[in-house]
């Protein structure tokens, strides 16, 4: 009996992407699983692309993947499945992958983690005060005295606000729970029961903002999330709070962020921000009540290995026909941030 031959694979992105995940290791262990063409996809409309989509029935895709929209699925009539080096896909799947039921693998779940673990350090930070006292020791070179009360200052049952019980909202809450803090948690899909099974309490916008000592917003950008973060909820934040946003920049409204920040009511740590670069002007690149960091959270050196090895994991899976673990269900694509 004649051995079943191997599905037929592509790498379909930008080409410093793929050299930056798919490291060789990476790749000798694909084509452990899958025939995997020599050529990494950039584009779908050249003729060595259109030669090796038309045999192909999974691509491994990551950053600056070409859409694969109708057309494009019309060049790939054996696709089946789509195994993503990255977090969301709705970059480049479209409604017509689903429609045709290819199945789709994230590797959301490995991203997670390195953005999950910068906020936590940041959560940790702004409860001691880090950025303002790193500040001032450097202009004053004296300590001030260490038995200052301070009743702003610690991490000892402090209240810490979630936007979103997304899968990084998720692990942050995760990360938390050893930590004398309480949670809050604002999403309109959990109930009470669902917020205390994570290990937060559930809580109306308004209220999280008001009571919560730091707010962390793990909200995807949707039509409904744009500017959810806005001047009121801002303004009730309490004196001294800090707003940390991993997840898109639009998600807060950016001028009534800056109007308080630069006010020095509140404090921020912005990993993203409206644009994604600032421009050189603008006034957080001097204000000292802000850290800005440049998208940096998600995986960044050999924490792309992580999403590597999620990936060639489900091309495995899907290779010994186990279906992928880390399946993203269509009805839920939307919701990956």
């Amino acid at each position: 009996m004649m051995p079943t031959p191997a599905p037929r694979a592509a790498i379909a992105m930008d080409k410093a992407a793929a050299e930056a995940v798919l490291k060789p290791a990476a790749r000798r262990r694909l084509r452990e699983a899958v025939d995997l063409a020599p050529d990494v996809l950039d584009d779908f409309t050249t003729e060595a692309a259109l030669r090796t989509l038309a045999t192909t029935e999974v691509l491994i895709t990551g950053w600056g993947c070409p859409p694969l929209d109708a057309a494009a699925l019309a060049r790939t009539p054996a696709l089946r499945a789509v195994a993503h080096t990255a977090g969301s896909t709705r970059a480049h799947l479209t409604e017509a992958c689903w429609a045709r039921g290819i199945e789709v693998s994230s590797a959301a779940a490995a991203n997670a983690l390195p953005v999950a673990e910068y906020t936590l350090a940041m959560i940790l930070l702004a409860g001691k005060r880090i950025l303002e006292s790193a500040r001032a020791y450097s202009r004053t070179r004296a300590r001030e005295h260490w038995l200052l009360p301070d009743p702003h200052l610690g991490n000892y049952r402090r209240t810490v606000g979630i936007l979103s019980a997304s899968l990084i909202g998720r692990r942050v809450i995760e990360l938390l729970r050893p930590h004398d803090l309480e949670v809050l948690l604002y999403d309109p899909y959990v109930d009470e029961a669902q917020a205390a099974a994570l290990g937060a309490t559930k809580a109306a916008l308004p209220e999280l903002f008001a009571a919560a000592d730091v707010v962390s917003v793990h909200t995807p950008l949707l039509p409904a999330t744009r500017g959810l973060v806005g001047a009121a909820v801002l303004g009730a934040m309490r004196e001294g709070a800090t707003l940390i946003n991993t997840a898109r920049g639009a998600v807060v409204d950016q001028d009534a962020l800056t109007e308080a920040l630069v006010g020095g009511r509140i404090r921020a740590v912005l990993d993203v921000t409206e644009p994604e670069v600032l421009p050189r002007g603008h006034p957080l690149w001097e204000c000292e009540s802000v850290l800005l960091t440049p998208h940096l959270a998600g995986s960044q050196g050999n924490e792309l290995d992580r999403l590597a090895d999620l990936a060639v994991s489900e091309v495995h899976r899907w290779a010994a026909g186990e279906g992928f673990a880390h399946a993203v269900r269509g009805d839920r694509r939307e919701l990956l941030a």
